[in-house]
């Protein structure tokens, strides 16, 4: 019985290794791995990097830290286009908009409010 015991907790043993160094051993090299059919996107970390949408600056108002923009669709957000006030994530936004500038906005919902995260002037 005590060589039994012995025979079992040896080979528990080699198993347990054999399950730790495994999934180590397989997570090396993957050069040879196809991925052509992989998403290799992000996913939404750095949504703002995402493609840009067309806009026109109506109104900026600096008291309230919006800017209203006429906007194609926000396929993000599933918004269609219109026209509304949108927070802007930083002031500078506010600095370098005028009601009358085209421009490529890239909108998501930061803490619940919609809100600009990258604004560009288009060329």
């Amino acid at each position: 019985m005590k060589k039994l015991i012995t025979v079992t907790v040896a080979a528990a043993a080699v198993l347990a290794v054999g399950t730790v160094v495994t999934p180590a051993f397989a997570a090396g090299d993957m050069a040879g791995m196809d991925m052509s059919g992989m998403n290799m996107s992000s996913g939404g970390a750095t949504e703002s990097n995402a493609a840009l949408t067309d806009a026109e600056v109506k109104k900026v108002d600096a008291a309230t830290g919006k800017i209203t923009l006429k906007h194609g669709a926000l396929e993000n957000v599933g918004m269609p286009p219109m026209t509304m006030a949108f927070k802007a994530r930083d002031a500078a936004m506010l600095e370098h908009a005028h009601a009358g500038d085209k421009v490529k906005v890239r909108i998501e919902k930061v803490d619940g409010t919609l809100t600009i995260v990258k604004l560009v002037k288009a060329s």
